[in-house]
């Protein structure tokens, strides 16, 4: 199973009063991972995957240890753990090498912005998604 890699700088303005990256800013940091990660299939290609928009469902979060602020950017590591008919669950990591401060999911269903409503996966985005996919998650594959 590949992992996308994401490096994610801080902002000063992430800090909180303690000198820790506040945890709301961690959904800012899992957005841009994700969009990174989702968005790679399309650009350049022609490809309409993904362009067509999506919405988030659900977050998960535990914060595993603070972040404390620094100039050097964090590591995100993103995978798929669920694919449906139509959504998928996404895993993270925020991580240095040897540390994890936040792991992470959050349910992503890809939607139809001209229609106003929920679609299905395409074949190219699964194909996608199954480079990616953590087949040792419980339920990893729906119908």
């Amino acid at each position: 199973m590949a992992r996308h890699i994401y490096s994610c700088p801080l902002r000063w303005s992430d800090m909180d009063a303690f000198g820790h990256v506040n945890n709301v800013v961690f959904l800012r940091y899992l957005e841009e991972a994700r969009i990174d990660f989702m968005f790679r299939l399309a650009p350049g290609d022609g490809s309409p995957s993904f362009s067509g928009g999506s919405v988030v469902a659900r977050h998960e979060i535990d914060y595993v240890r603070p972040l404390v602020h620094r100039h050097e950017p964090v590591t995100i590591e993103s995978w798929v753990t669920k694919i449906g008919a139509a959504s998928l669950t996404i895993a993270y990591e925020v991580k240095d090498p040897d540390q994890v401060y936040v792991r992470a999911s959050t349910i992503v269903v890809p939607f139809d912005l001209e229609a106003q409503r929920p679609r299905r996966i395409s074949a190219e985005e699964k194909s996608y998604l199954l480079e990616y996919m953590d087949d040792s998650a419980p339920g990893a594959l729906a119908a």
